[in-house]
């Protein structure tokens, strides 16, 4: 049995309305029962919520064995559960299926919606979508966008061969494309390149750079100029967290409507007007079982200015 397969077998709870379920170690064993322990440990979720979770049979141990409310809390236990959201704003929004084969699926994501359940959005995210629309259990991403940012992401829902087109990405052999809309960068010749190092911003949402051995690289082009904005074509050729983000505000240069660069603006909330000016225009890679080379394009369109 493989590793994932074998990790699929330990599993206690089913996918359900396309969501997998979640789980926690416990690192250490707690006076009281389970009900003060997960009450204390999700501030966020009432003591009655996690009642009727454990009512249905929605908190189980490793072995799928129903706890309660009284169940004894030890030391390198395994916990699962499901994640619920109380309320969740619909995200108006729809991803299209460029490609599926027996290894992959290939999806055009939109503005706006998360890839993967996070935070405040469970149903509303590309994965669940996808889950609940194609009857596919086992979807998982193999590279990831921001949620402010549309265009092609590619999943795997076959376990078997997951790991050879995730070592694709790790070893560089995909060859990514965006585009993006921002000022004119004034006494750039074109194409250039950028370098820089990225780290971990005081915020734990951004990325800032700092002195020292560069970790990221993009190549900047210039499709066309359209007055007060500018349409490049953008490829990273590392996949550092916001870093087509953070190289164009570092250059002087902010993407349109990035609400973190140069600087974190308020919340604008499930504000869907201004959504931020990058595309992933396309992927492409040499298919690792087949040879075969590959390329998929957005159909997607930034909101270009009139010339």
């Amino acid at each position: 049995m493989g590793r994932q397969a074998e990790r699929n077998a330990r599993v206690p709870l089913p996918i359900r309305d396309g969501v997998a379920p979640s789980y926690l170690w416990v690192t250490q064993a707690c006076a009281g029962g389970m009900l003060d322990f997960l009450a204390a440990r999700f501030a966020d979720v009432t003591r009655q919520s996690w009642l009727e979770r454990m009512a249905r049979g929605d908190v189980v141990d490793a072995a799928g064995s129903r706890l309660g409310p009284d169940s004894a809390v030890q030391n390198g236990m395994r916990i699962w559960y499901y994640r619920e959201l109380e309320a969740e704003t619909p995200i108006p929004f729809d991803a299209q299926v460029l490609f599926q084969d027996e290894h992959l699926l290939v999806a055009d994501k939109p503005h706006f919606l998360p890839m993967i359940p996070s935070g405040r959005f469970l149903q509303e995210t590309l994965l669940v979508r996808l889950k609940k629309a194609y009857a596919l259990p086992h979807l998982t991403p193999i590279h990831r966008l921001d949620r402010e940012t549309a265009g092609v992401v590619i999943f795997s829902h076959n376990p078997a061969t997951r790991g050879v087109y995730q070592s694709l990405f790790q070893k560089r052999a995909v060859r990514k494309t965006y585009e993006a809309l921002a000022a004119p960068l004034v006494g750039r010749d074109f194409p250039f390149t950028y370098r820089s190092r990225m780290v971990d911003g005081e915020q734990f949402f951004v990325m800032r750079e700092e002195a020292g051995e560069p970790n990221s690289e993009t190549l900047v082009e210039l499709i066309a100029r359209r007055g007060a904005v500018n349409h490049y074509r953008l490829h990273p050729h590392t996949g550092r967290k916001h870093q087509l983000r953070l190289h164009m505000a570092t250059l002087g240069a902010p993407i349109l409507n990035d609400a973190f660069y140069p600087v974190p603006l308020p919340c604008k909330g499930d504000d869907f007007s201004a959504p931020l000016q990058l595309l992933a225009r396309s992927i492409g890679f040499d298919d690792p079982l087949t040879g075969v080379a590959r390329r998929f394009f957005s159909e997607r369109s930034l909101d270009l200015p009139s010339d």
